[in-house]
């Protein structure tokens, strides 16, 4: 079918030693991403329940279009600025989205 999409879906959850830092680094990444090909959405988040926790989830066209953006220059300057200001590593997961198709 020529509208089927093969979406994918990526959260990033991350928790700030440095919570003001953090969220204008990817603040500017879910801008500069948000233009990228393939890109449908990124929302970031910030958790109410625990202070200095942030989620970024983000739709993708396709899985290459996802992994395409994970070697692009945003991704890597995000992670590069993410270097000491995180309390653990990001916990990123990619997701199958049978519901979660856009209303275009």
């Amino acid at each position: 079918m020529a509208d089927e999409v093969d979406l994918a879906i990526v959260t990033m959850r991350f928790d700030a030693g440095d919570p003001a830092s953090l969220l204008a680094i990817l603040s500017k990444y879910v801008v500069l991403s948000r233009m990228q090909p393939g890109c449908r959405n990124i929302d970031l988040c910030a958790s109410v329940t625990q202070p200095g926790r942030y989620l970024l989830i983000q739709k993708w066209d396709s899985p290459a279009a996802q992994r395409t953006h994970f070697d692009s220059a945003e991704m890597i300057d995000m992670a590069r600025a993410c270097a000491g200001i995180l309390t653990s590593p990001p916990d990123i997961d990619l997701w199958d989205g049978p519901s979660a198709h856009d209303l275009r």
